[in-house]
């Protein structure tokens, strides 16, 4: 059943009066941004190597996947094999079909037009050499929405379900699709609507290593839920969540959690005077 919030109207303007939860710090700068990484639009933290970042660009440059450490300097570039840069927009990691093993998820899905058929979400094992080379080997994912076609900045995996989800970005009250993590490569699949939710201009989210914990942000605002259990992604996301603390940076389209829980980050674009930096909210 998909359910629209009626509840909670202040969210379509970004709760500009909510009260900030105190559970985490203010930003702390890590470190400026190269500008091979100038138009960042996905951040997620490596389970290979800790302490460092998987890291993309989006439209019209090139497919190529960052390794960057935690003050944000570039320690390898891995471009992606016989692929463009449609418009990535989100990255994040989680479980594929052995169970041993880690996987990146690259999620060409950016639409500003409304006028892709399918997004696609490039799949590869984490790789564990910190190393400039080129990935060859990846799986391939065509994904069609329910109601047509949409601009989407937001990818993320359940590492207890398995489930993965899109989150659309330009309506009043943007839409949750789910589709399981069961495919091969070269499927095409047609995503679930599950809910709308009360926000617009989404960007980024996450789900933390354990699953307990999940983060939603749009250009503005970084909004936060705790499971209890076990229950649905879309089960969560219906209830009323936290606001967290966020410094606005120009263009920040990219969240993510540590991997150990202490905290999340945020990195945005550069922008022509300034640099972007990685910046860190440390749980109190």
């Amino acid at each position: 059943m998909i359910r629209l919030w009626t509840a909670g109207l202040c969210l379509l303007t970004a709760c500009s009066g909510s009260k900030i939860s105190d559970q985490f710090s203010s930003a702390e700068e890590q470190g400026t941004v190269d500008m091979k990484l100038e138009e960042a639009s996905g951040l997620v933290a490596s389970a290979a190597h800790p302490g460092y970042f998987w890291t993309h660009n989006d439209s019209g440059n090139s497919a190529e996947l960052f390794l960057i450490d935690s003050t944000a300097h570039i320690t390898a570039t891995m471009p992606l094999g016989n692929v463009s840069n449609r418009d990535w927009e989100d990255i994040t990691l989680g479980p594929g079909p052995d169970p041993d093993k880690t996987y990146v998820y690259v999620g060409d899905i950016g639409d500003n037009k409304g006028q892709h058929q399918f997004k696609i979400i490039y799949r590869l094992e984490e790789p564990t050499g910190i190393e400039n080379k080129r990935i060859e080997n990846f799986d391939t994912l065509f994904i069609q929405l329910p109601d047509g076609p949409r601009d989407s900045e937001t990818l993320m995996i359940d590492p207890i379900s398995s489930n993965m989800f899109i989150v659309s970005k330009r309506e009043d009250s943007v839409r949750l699709y789910l589709f399981s993590n069961t495919w091969k490569s070269g499927d095409t699949l047609t995503a679930e609507l599950k809910i709308k939710m009360p926000y617009n201009l989404t960007v980024a989210a996450d789900i933390s290593a354990d699953g307990s914990e999940v983060l939603l942000k749009n250009y503005d605002h970084i909004f936060y839920w705790k499971r209890k259990g076990s229950e649905p992604i879309a089960d969560l996301l219906s209830q009323t969540p936290l606001e967290l603390k966020y410094k606005p940076e120009k263009q920040g389209e990219s969240i993510a959690w540590k991997r150990d829980g202490s905290g999340y980050y945020t990195l945005s674009e550069s922008t022509t005077h300034e640099r972007a930096r990685l910046l860190f909210y440390k749980r109190k």
